[in-house]
């Protein structure tokens, strides 16, 4: 008798799924909770497995694999007390900034956030985020953040939004070993995930 080839077990398996189960379509995730955290490396090694693991454990995010979005926050995000306890292997979604240089340089990263809010009704809308980066004094660096959430916010917030609330992060220092890494970030620990039908 003939073995059933693989092909057919798929198709056999997809009829047994599709009689018992209803199939449910969801949309994009919602990022919801996050905190922020910082943390500078140093290494004589190398930067990539070496300060910015550093830099990444002394933020107490080391154990995760670590993914990076672009600048927006969602409406209904909140911020929440960095958890005592991550996964490990767990992925960690994030916007980051990170500064990578050698030694005796001066190395910064930093973050702006602002939340924007519909001026008819009140109601908040979403926030923007600015990352920057480089060899910057504390004020240089601040300037810079300032100034690109302002560039957002006034090509195509302005004039229905007014924008608030802001909170800017950042962190800075010269290793003494070879190799530093500055870095901070907005970490997501969970999402609202929409279902379409």
């Amino acid at each position: 008798m003939r073995k059933p080839i693989l092909g057919n077990l798929l198709r056999s398996k997809a009829v047994e799924v599709n009689n018992h189960f209803e199939e449910v379509i969801i949309g994009n995730r919602i990022p919801k909770d996050y905190f922020i955290t910082k943390g500078t490396g140093e290494s004589d090694i190398a930067i990539h497995a070496g300060s910015y693991h550093l830099a990444l454990k002394a933020a107490g995010v080391e154990m995760a694999n670590i993914m990076t979005y672009s600048s927006i926050l969602p409406g209904i995000a909140r911020k929440i007390n960095k958890p005592m306890h991550i996964v490990h292997g767990s992925v960690v979604e994030s916007i980051m900034a990170v500064a990578n240089g050698r030694k005796g340089e001066l190395i910064s990263a930093g973050i702006i956030y602002g939340w924007l809010t519909e001026r008819n009704t009140g109601k908040r809308y979403g926030g923007l985020v600015c990352e920057h980066n480089g060899n910057f004094s504390h004020e240089e660096l601040e300037n810079k953040l300032r100034a690109s959430l302002n560039e957002l916010y006034y090509n195509g917030f302005e004039e229905d939004y007014s924008i608030d609330e802001h909170e800017l992060i950042t962190q800075s220092f010269i290793p003494k070993k070879e190799y530093g890494t500055a870095l901070v970030a907005i970490c997501f620990m969970n999402y609202l995930v929409p279902v379409l039908r």
